[in-house]
Formats: C-alpha cells, structure tokens, sequence
C-alpha cells in the first residue's frame, strides 16, 4: 500500500468489548509476527474487557441500591458504569486501530484488499463501509476483502462475511466469494461481481498479485479492521454491543430517577 493512508480517526466506531478465548491474539493476525505484537493487542482487548467487568458489576449494585431504596447511591453507581463503557470503548477502539495497521501494512496485503482478521463483527462493519465509500469516491472498481473462513470461530462458522454481505446489499452492491472462501470480491461500480479470469492470490497476508490490469491503488489506504477468528470472539460482538447499549439505557433510568 502506498505510504499516504487516509487519517485513522476517520475510520472510528463505537467498537464494543468482546470476550476472548485464550488463543485470540494469535489468531487475530493474518501472517507472522512478533510476541510483542500479540501480546500488545491482546493486552488491549484484555483491558476493554475489563472495563466491561466493572460496567456489569456497576450495573447490578446500582440495581441492589435502587432496590434497597437508596437513590444516591444507585445514581452514583450508574454513573461509574458510564465512565467504565466509555473506557472499554475506548481500548477496544485501540485494539482494532492497531491490528488493522499489523495486517494491512504495506506489502503485506494488495493495494484492492483490506484484511479483517482481529476486528469484532461491529468494527468490521465500519470499517467495510467507509472503505467501500473511500474507494468510490477515488474511482477504484472493486475491493478485496479477507474475511476469514471462520475455522477458529465457535462452531466454525463465518461472522464477519454475513455482516460485510449486509453492508453491499444495503449499499446496492454486488459480491461474489472468491475461490478462497474466506475472502470476498466487492464490484464498486454497480455491476455483475465478476472477478478477472488470471486472479490470483497468495494467502497468509502476503502481495496479492491482480494480472489483466485490474489492480486498483487506492491511495495507501491503511486502516482497516478485520475479521477476528478467535473462538466466538466475533459472533459476542453483536451480542455484547446490545448487552453494553442496553445495560448503558438502564443505567441512565436510574440516573434520571435521582436528578
């Protein structure tokens, strides 16, 4: 990829805390790494959940208080909570930030890929469609995008490739799965999802190489966020964006009863 890329801060989401299996930092990137590089991104998401812990236990006291009559105290309680969802936000954005700069460095995917090992469903979800938005308005005519074949998703199915589908039907575009299953080809124009006949990848999170002239550049674009293949990681991802908004809408009923 080109060494201009497009300010990461454009790229943001209200990414939300997902719960992780033992072997997730492993399993988030998309080609050989250093153990400091796993180790800082499951540090990251180590610290989110965390965070999420204290949100929950927050929650059930102010609940308790409420019960118990105590409005100060349950109003306080919410507030905490507040401060705890805000911080996981805040690490999990970090975690996506930086797994998406380890996998989509340059050289290590094609200037018309974006790949999407390590990213929860949500972050996945906005990252697609910003880069989608990106690309059209730089007249590239499709994307690569890896998704991951879900082998170390729970029960071994794909999370992200639903979600990235939903996004082109909702955005009117055509897609197809590539001859890897695990990756996807994205037409930007509008038309049929035809790949070029001499398409040809090599996996692991190496070059592609696109022959016939179809390669697109899309500007160093470099962040993306990807598909975690990490136990579940990805399919709690819509699960506990619901739990946190829902969780965050209660505590603010309490907080509301003792203004």
């Amino acid at each position: 990829m080109a060494s201009s890329s497009i300010p990461m801060a454009r790229l943001g989401g209200n990414e939300q805390v997902l719960y992780r299996t033992d072997n997730a930092a492993a399993q988030a990137f998309n080609h050989d790494t250093n153990s400091s590089a796993e180790a800082e991104y499951d540090h990251l998401r180590d610290l989110a959940r965390q965070e999420a812990s204290k949100r929950g236990s927050c929650f059930d006291r102010a609940h308790q208080a409420y019960e118990s009559g105590n409005g100060a105290l349950a109003h306080q309680l919410s507030e905490e909570g507040k401060a705890h969802a805000a911080k996981m936000d805040q690490y999990n954005k970090q975690a996506s930030d930086y797994i998406f700069r380890e996998n989509n460095a340059a050289g290590r995917v094609a200037d018309d890929t974006i790949d999407l090992h390590g990213q929860f469903v949500e972050e996945a979800e906005n990252i697609v469609e910003q880069r989608i938005r990106y690309a059209q308005q730089n007249g590239q005519s499709h994307l690569h995008v890896i998704v991951g074949k879900g082998n170390h998703s729970r029960d071994h199915v794909q999370k992200i490739k639903p979600k990235v589908e939903q996004v082109c039907r909702e955005l009117g575009l055509q897609f197809a799965t590539e001859e890897n299953a695990g990756r996807m080809y994205i037409n930007l124009q509008g038309g049929p999802a035809v790949m070029p006949p001499a398409h040809s990848y090599q996996q692991g999170g190496q070059q592609q190489q696109h022959h016939g002239g179809n390669q697109q550049h899309n500007g160093g674009y470099q962040q993306g966020h990807g598909q975690q293949q990490q136990g579940g990681y990805q399919q709690q991802g819509g699960q506990n964006q619901n739990q946190n908004n829902n969780d965050n809408d209660e505590l603010e009923k309490l907080a509301k009863k003792f203004l």
